[in-house]
């Protein structure tokens, strides 16, 4: 993808309408946060101070829209906390430049830094950027600076104090994240009847793991049907992979097929009336029909060995799941007290505890390949030189542009272009809105307040369908505090335009000259996923060898680190998709057979976990050889990807013949599993290996670099050299 076709899908991303769900409910109360602090400030005390409280309420507001799995309230207050300290801090600092530019570049370096902890703290972190910038032109002496900080923060207060006294749909995110993973199961269970080795993205159960995951205190409170389901559905997963697939479960044609496709049609509307159970909080209604389906007879089931246990599992695990849900967790009024001895809830640090979290993060990204790095030096280059730039033009409010670039940019390529165009036809929009409404209204600081709450509240119910849009309205409330301000609409709205146009292309440009590509790290991100998988499949192997408590703790932990790896380079893959760089060391052809190689070879290893025995069970002693060659071949093979070397499997296929010699399979699932896996490793050897022909030309061309660097250094014309 060049240059030319990467702006066209960049514009065509900045401008597109997400399918989001509307919250006007949410828009409204935190529209309600900035008019409370606008009134009485406009009222009582000066525009100045109003313009102060709106910057408060609307920043804060718009973090709590963020998402976050932290209470709302708390991320109103951190929100409101961080903005009123830039506002001070950088007003101590703003009165000359030699002050002004290293504060400005540490504090955007350190807000460029935030984004280790995610989207939201990064988010967040640059608003604070954006407080510290429009400081220069508030307050005149120490003590307004924090007056007007103090009514910053306020803003922060007045929408804690509102999402505590009108909660909207509280413990909504971890619902919605617990129904979505359950509906993603059922969605899976639906494709399989069509597909029987259709594959599965763990991302929603990914979310709903990390929306699991709380503090003491909200465990204290938290809602009893969101402890059990999310385990259910992990464990329902491989079950119905298993029962599908014609390797290892039912019968690829015949009455066992048609079995088993109404079994996985009635397993879906079961998980979807769980789903729509915990979504809602009402109790979970499954169609009579499917009911009886769902329902394994000792005498006329047709299914039978590995297909018949994996359907009486299925039918064992929906049962407990609608057990859960059907009364919308009201038949467990206590929860499971929090402590060492309960291990019942995935432990979250407050927020006093995650400044350890914090160093050891940044530390670790600390590093000049890290994507989160570039993006801090990206953002404290842009934001000084955008500062330095706008004040020596003949345009007041300068700041304006190094806040359009502060608020564009992101870690990666794509999503900085994308946000850099929608601000602009946004802004552009925004400012035509608002200037016609200015001019047809005049001077009235009353009516210019409440539209800049109508516009806020806007702005909010639009967040979540496309940047453009809810930046339109985002223009508009700009230009009416600036209205109730008393700032003339002739010297503010040009102004704005020219000097977000401005930030917006020293922030793609930054992008240009100092980028973080992913397509280079995908061999790296392919090797790391590949690995993971080995130990994941390991373990399972180990599972059968030695059926203990202590194995399927292991299992479990290798499980989420390979979906872990995955979703890593499912995120450095779709990205690399969206740069206009050559492919290196991978060519997109060759990057997504790898990938579906992989994903079959994931997909054996779930199959295999379906059957996994329980504790009292016979061993399976052959498994233990299979695990601990395929754990060394993959180890050994994620290095020769990185290194653009070609894998083999020497071991795996030893001990895979030694295995086909041993007196009798204890299981056929786990044979036919370790089959699988080693037709998806030959799969992945062929995506990833090289031709002879292609091996030379490639040493060739690396000794040519070696022999062009070498002479470079040897007369002294080298880039080094020739810039002394």
């Amino acid at each position: 993808m060049r240059w030319l076709r990467t702006f066209g899908e960049v514009v065509r991303s900045g401008l597109t309408i997400d399918e989001a769900r509307l919250e006007p409910l949410l828009a409204l109360r935190t529209a309600a946060g900035v008019a409370i602090v606008i009134g009485p400030a406009l009222w009582l005390v000066s525009p100045a101070y109003a313009a102060s409280a709106a910057l408060g309420a609307y920043s804060a507001g718009a973090a709590t829209f963020q998402r976050t799995w932290r209470p709302r309230k708390v991320i109103a207050l951190g929100a409101g906390a961080g903005l009123a300290l830039s506002t001070f801090v950088g007003y101590l600092a703003a009165g000359r430049l030699v002050t002004f530019l290293p504060l400005l570049a540490v504090w955007a370096f350190a807000a460029g830094m935030a984004w280790v902890l995610g989207s939201t703290a990064g988010i967040v972190a640059a608003t604070t950027v954006g407080s510290m910038l429009v400081t220069i032109t508030l307050p005149t002496s120490v003590g307004r600076a924090l007056e007007h900080a103090g009514v910053i923060a306020l803003g922060g207060v007045a929408q804690a104090v509102l999402i505590l006294l009108f909660p909207v749909r509280r413990w909504g995110a971890h619902r919605d994240a617990l129904a979505d993973a359950l509906a993603a199961v059922a969605d899976y269970a639906r494709r399989l009847r069509h597909d029987p080795t259709a594959p599965f993205d763990p991302e929603a159960l990914m979310t709903a793991r990390d929306a699991a995951a709380v503090t003491p205190s909200q465990a204290r409170t938290r809602p009893p049907v969101l402890h059990g389901p999310r385990g259910l559905a992990e464990r329902i997963l491989p079950v119905v992979a298993a029962l599908a697939d014609p390797d290892v479960g039912a019968p690829a044609e015949g009455s066992g097929r048609d079995r088993a496709r109404e079994l996985l049609d009635a397993a879906a509307d079961a998980l979807d009336a769980a789903a729509r159970s915990i979504r809602r909080g009402t109790p979970a209604e499954v169609p009579p029909e499917s009911a009886d389906v769902l329902r394994v007879d000792e005498e006329g089931e047709v299914l039978e060995g590995p297909a018949r246990q994996a359907a009486e599992r299925l039918v064992e695990l929906l049962a407990e799941a609608l057990e859960i849900a059907g009364s919308g967790g009201a038949r467990d009024k206590a929860p499971t007290p929090p402590g060492p001895a309960s291990a019942q809830f995935l432990v979250r640090p407050t927020m006093f505890r995650l400044l350890p979290v914090v160093v050891r993060a940044v530390r670790r990204e600390l590093r000049r390949d890290s994507p989160v790095f570039r993006h801090a030096v990206r953002l404290a280059a842009v934001a000084t030189l955008g500062y330095l730039i706008a004040s020596r033009l003949p345009l007041d409010h300068g700041y304006w542009a190094p806040i359009a670039s502060v608020m564009v940019m992101r870690p990666d390529f794509h999503r900085t272009y994308a946000r850099a165009v929608g601000r602009l036809a946004g802004t552009l929009a925004g400012v035509a809105l608002a200037t016609g409404m200015v001019r047809a209204l005049g001077p009235d600081a009353q009516v210019f307040g409440a539209l800049a709450v109508v516009s806020a509240a806007l702005s909010y119910t639009l967040l979540r369908t496309g940047y453009a849009y809810s930046q339109c309205f985002t223009a508009a409330y700009v230009v009416f505090l600036l209205g109730m301000g008393g700032q003339a609409w002739e010297q503010t709205v040009p102004e704005r335009v020219v000097l977000t146009l401005l930030g917006g292309a020293l922030a793609m440009l930054a992008y240009v000259l100092f980028p973080a590509w992913e397509t280079p790290r995908l061999p790296g991100r392919l090797a790391d996923w590949l690995a993971a998988n080995g130990r994941y499949a390991a373990a399972v192997l180990r599972g059968y060898a030695e059926p203990t408590r202590e194995r399927r703790a292991d299992m479990r932990r290798a499980l989420l680190a390979s979906r872990e790896a995955r979703a890593a380079w499912q995120e450095a893959y779709d990205q690399a998709r969206q740069e206009p760089v050559r492919p290196r060391g991978l060519t997109s052809r060759e990057a997504e057979d790898a990938q579906e190689a992989l994903k079959g070879f994931d997909r054996a290893a779930m199959l295999m976990e379906s059957h996994v025995p329980r504790a009292d069970s016979r061993f399976a002693p052959e498994a233990e050889r299979f695990a601990e060659a395929l754990e060394a071949d993959t180890a050994r093979a994620a290095d020769d990807v990185r290194e653009h070397r070609n894998p083999d499997w020497g071991r795996v296929e030893e001990a895979l013949h030694a295995w086909e010699g041993a007196a009798g399979d204890r299981s056929p699932v786990l044979r036919r599993g370790a089959e699988l896996q080693k037709r998806a490793l030959d799969n992945l050897a062929t995506a990833v290996s090289r031709t002879p022909l292609e091996r030379d030309v490639g040493s060739a061309r690396e000794e040519q670099r070696v022999r062009a660097a070498a002479a470079a250094e040897g007369d002294g014309s080298s880039p080094a050299h020739r810039s002394g």
